[in-house]
């Protein structure tokens, strides 16, 4: 497994959580990006996108705030978190894979690569934009503090934004970010690929997610060799942390509309997933040059793999 910051060798920028961030030509121009696809950029195009949280923390199974400032680091049951992940996916092909550089998404994202039995060798590319809400003078602190605090101002949590602490718009922000950069990544190296090869996107990248989410019960398309959609041209791991990925869902619910299965609720959609659960996505780029892509939600906080591993936070 190979690690380096995302977008290596590209212009970089300050990030809303004061990291440094990669940014291909720029987010500001990601919408003129979406727009090359129209019909000179060869009809529609899809990708798989799987979130995973991190692995627990003792900091976690003890209600504590981490944000971005406590960089702690998985503890014995999060290890053991990473590992069933990394055993449930280890039949899966990922061709980009990324993560939060923070402590305990880069071991959890190892533990996962660890047991893949395709992805061994693959480069992790570690981006700022995937870190925690940043929680400010709360981060050390407990939840329950964090709770009274809301209390005092009058908010509910998770609106309430402690002192030097990011809001949910910039969380999202950064989310909607990083997407964008994503988008614009797999369009870029699609069109270079089609540029040698004449061959369409293969089936084997969803075949593999298909033996273990149920790809084709939940998504507008079902994926089998008599599907008429293009194959895959890309399968994305993300590994980062649960305020941040259920602002994610957020944008994905609200901003792309996202279609979900019709047996998910308000309330599990706007949940914290589990440690190491996961959300499956696929994303569309629609023939006809639409500036925004569509997307799919296959599952959301998946975690039959921790049957048998204590319990998560």
């Amino acid at each position: 497994m190979i690690a380096e910051p995302a977008g290596g060798g590209v212009r970089k920028r300050r990030g809303a959580a004061g990291g440094v961030r990669s940014g291909g030509r720029g987010m500001r121009e990601a919408g003129a990006a979406f727009a090359l696809l129209g019909p000179s950029a060869g009809g529609m195009r899809r990708f798989a996108l799987t979130v995973v949280r991190h692995g627990e923390t003792r900091l976690n199974k003890e209600k504590i705030l981490q944000g971005q400032g406590i960089d702690e680091p998985l503890s014995e049951t999060g290890f053991k978190q990473a590992a069933a992940a990394g055993v449930f996916l280890n039949n899966v092909t990922f061709t980009h894979v990324f993560s939060s550089d923070l402590t305990r998404a880069k071991q959890t994202v190892h533990g996962i690569l660890e047991k893949n039995k395709l992805c061994k060798d693959i480069t992790v590319k570690y981006d700022s934009r995937l870190r925690e809400r940043k929680y400010g003078v709360a981060e050390g602190r407990p939840l329950s503090e964090l709770r009274a605090m809301a209390k005092a101002a009058g908010q509910e949590c998770p609106v309430f934004t402690p002192p030097g602490g990011e809001t949910l718009d910039q969380v999202k922000m950064r989310g909607k970010d990083f997407f964008e950069f994503l988008c614009q990544l797999i369009l870029e190296e699609a069109g270079q690929s089609e540029q040698f090869s004449q061959e369409a996107p293969s089936n084997c990248l969803e075949s593999s997610l298909a033996e273990i989410f149920p790809l084709g019960k939940n998504c507008a398309s079902k994926f089998n060799s008599d599907s008429s959609d293009p194959g895959l041209v890309a399968s994305v791991l993300v590994v980062s942390h649960g305020a941040y990925m259920r602002s994610l869902l957020d944008y994905f619910l609200t901003d792309l509309k996202c279609s979900f299965p019709a047996t998910l609720s308000r309330s599990e959609l706007t949940s914290v997933s589990p440690n190491t659960g996961m959300s499956v996505f696929i994303v569309n780029f629609e023939k006809g040059g639409e500036v925004k892509p569509t997307t799919q939600c296959v599952c959301v906080h998946l975690q039959g793999h921790l049957t048998g591993v204590t319990k998560t936070h």
